[in-house]
């Protein structure tokens, strides 16, 4: 029996519930210190995933740059400003404004691989850019502070430049050692802010905590990354990131019920903005026939 329809499903819900999940994490874990160990256990259980397949754990001398840079970028940077994300807005509102990353992954393939700015990306980014403001309107009242949208915007063209970095530059390596080699280096660069913050970490964790911890490593770092890449091999890349629409709107829901928000009726409009600019953007991203 083929499972791989199912795939997608699973990987929106390991992702989308993981925003949830790292937010209870938060509320008792500093957040380097829950990037480090986070990060790091994903890491070790990837690398003896690709072991344990079979797989090649060796990564080409030429690549090993381009592994350090789009890792820094797509994992440790787009990772730690999620949690601050996080920890200065709602985890609705962060995960919806993370998604923008296909609008901003258009305005740096355009500036840096000079790809075309057609009518299709335009509209993308105009309607992108409107939920953004929607979504951003409370910083003018005082409803929320700008480090909440502020830190979603990093992350979100933290991982549009390291894919489209990514894009000029490929990574000749297996997909499960290279995610896990990349993970190691941003628990790395988590570890340098732990040291630097001060932080330190708590003698005691509730179970439900230690529970959210558990499942975003197990779950949505080794499980989900295996999937998506098990996905990969299955179906074309355009068709595998038509599974990332899904995430936000798990996150949303998560966050509702496992963290209690209760999203506004204009953050409800910024969130249909900018899922519905980030389609666009995907479909004029798609390979064309031919």
């Amino acid at each position: 029996m083929d499972l791989t329809r199912l795939i997608p499903v699973a990987l929106a819900v390991l992702w989308g519930l993981n925003w949830p999940a790292v937010k209870i994490g938060l509320s008792e874990v500093p957040p380097f210190a829950l990037r480090t160990v986070g990060m790091g256990a994903g890491a070790l259980i990837l690398i003896a995933l690709a072991a344990l397949l079979g797989r090649s754990l060796k990564v080409a001398r030429a690549s090993w740059v381009p592994l350090i840079i789009s890792g820094a970028f797509n994992i440790a940077l787009f990772n730690l400003a999620v949690v601050f994300a996080q920890l200065n807005t709602t985890t609705s509102r962060a995960a919806i404004l993370t998604f923008t990353t296909p609008l901003w992954a258009i305005v740096l393939a355009w500036a840096f691989l000079g790809e075309r700015l057609d009518r299709l990306r335009l509209l993308a980014l105009l309607v992108g850019l409107t939920g953004i403001a929607v979504l951003a309107a409370p910083v003018f009242t005082g409803g929320i502070s700008a480090l909440g949208i502020l830190f979603p915007m990093i992350a979100a063209v933290s991982w549009a430049a390291g894919s489209v970095y990514q894009k000029s530059h490929p990574i000749d390596a297996d997909r499960v050692t290279m995610t896990g080699y990349q993970l190691l280096l941003a628990s790395a660069i988590a570890a340098v802010g732990y040291v630097l913050s001060g932080e330190t970490m708590p003698t005691h964790l509730s179970p439900r905590v230690v529970g959210a911890i558990a499942y975003h490593v197990i779950g949505a770092t080794a499980m989900a990354y295996w999937l998506w890449f098990t996905l990969l091999n299955r179906v074309s890349v355009g068709a595998a990131s038509l599974t990332t629409f899904a995430i936000p709107v798990v996150g949303v829901i998560g966050a509702m019920v496992l963290v209690g928000e209760r999203p506004s009726l204009a953050d409800y409009v910024g969130f249909a903005a900018v899922i519905t600019a980030a389609g666009i953007a995907m479909w004029a991203a798609r390979p064309k026939p031919g």
